[in-house]
């Protein structure tokens, strides 16, 4: 490290103190690359910032190191908020061969996530509107295996339809910061992916706000959970019983039964 010559009023213990700094930020990067890449998963700048040596920024530490692997074959991304390492976008095709070959999602699949992630919150009856073709069930199960999709709560009409709106995850597979980063209407004609006709039409603002909003109640608890929660509060309340069979309660003051010699 070179060291800068003093300026005016600048005595040796500034100079010192500002080469401690320094050293302490180069630490601060080393610790973050390393983080990002033993993660299997992204990681948030909080996340990072707990392993950082004190004074040292998360955030400048990750503008530095997004700068240093800017132009390398990884390069740091941002997604859902969070920070990965990601095999650069033109040398993908390179690892094709060696990578295990993902499920994809059809068509209809595609359109369906599209839906939610532009209408959301959104019934399997809107969607079934706004497609204008009937819904299968097995399309909405996939999205939501894959971790694409999740229950919202319900809609405040007849029947209570389920809500449906996108994940973290479904931000991360496609590589968005945040939701209102999905192309507009505008973008998706320049991309070729809508009728040029509609290019005057509006198009709602995506937004995964997880608060549920005054049309939605909460989901009710899954009944099997429910009934599983009351079998371990139940089991809890039962005296454990000691090694010969008697019951633990004697010794506080409840005799246990004597043992039947029949």
């Amino acid at each position: 490290m070179s060291i800068q010559p003093l300026r005016p009023g600048q005595g040796l213990r500034n100079v010192e103190a500002s080469d401690e700094a320094e050293l302490r930020f180069a630490q601060g990067v080393r610790i973050a690359e390393a983080l990002l890449f033993a993660s299997p998963d992204p990681l948030g700048a909080v996340d990072i910032a707990r392993m950082l040596p004190q004074g040292v920024e998360a955030e400048a530490v990750l503008a530095e190191l997004e700068t240093l692997y800017r132009n390398r074959g990884v390069t740091l991304q941002r997604a859902a908020g969070k920070w990965m390492f990601r095999t650069a976008n033109d040398l993908g095709y390179l690892l094709k061969k060696e990578s295990a070959e993902e499920k994809k999602l059809g068509r209809a699949a595609l359109e369906i996530l599209a839906i939610i992630a532009y209408h959301q919150p959104v019934t399997r009856a809107e969607i079934e509107d706004l497609r204008g073709v009937s819904l299968n069930k097995g399309t909405l199960d996939a999205l939501l295996e894959a971790g694409f999709i999740r229950l919202r709560g319900r809609r405040r009409s007849p029947g209570r339809p389920v809500t449906f709106g996108t994940t973290e995850a479904f931000l991360i597979a496609f590589g968005l910061d945040r939701i209102s980063d999905l192309p507009d209407l505008a973008e998706l004609t320049g991309m070729g992916m809508a009728d040029p006709s509609l290019a005057g039409l509006g198009m709602p603002l995506p937004t995964d706000d997880p608060a549920l909003r005054a049309d939605e109640d909460p989901l009710e608890p899954d009944l099997f959970d429910v009934i599983l929660e009351d079998r371990l509060d139940d089991d809890a309340s039962v005296p454990p019983l000691d090694p010969d069979g008697a019951d633990v309660s004697a010794e506080r003051g409840n005799p246990a039964r004597p043992k039947s010699d029949g």
